[in-house]
């Protein structure tokens, strides 16, 4: 059974330079979907560059990696949180 995905209404009042917002417009950049679109490609790039900060992060700690068996029991005291 598919599910009603939620959306909710907001809006944004934009200031743009004349020529910004014609180009935009023309190209159909200021519809609701293009919009979706491009913060949902923005909302992506940022949770790949807070991952890749995360990664580099890890790379400099000067502590041996996790054991399998320790990864193991983190993954089940995460769950028991929940």
């Amino acid at each position: 059974m598919p599910t009603k995905r939620e959306t909710v209404e907001i809006e944004i009042r934009l200031s743009l330079p004349d020529s910004v917002a014609r180009e935009a417009k023309a190209c159909g950049l200021l519809e609701p979907g293009s919009l979706e679109a491009m913060l949902r490609s923005e909302l992506r790039r940022r949770r790949v560059e807070q991952l890749f900060d995360a990664a580099d992060r890890l790379a400099i700690l000067s502590e041996p990696p996790l054991t399998e068996q320790e990864v193991e029991a983190e993954v089940q005291a995460a769950r028991v949180g929940r």
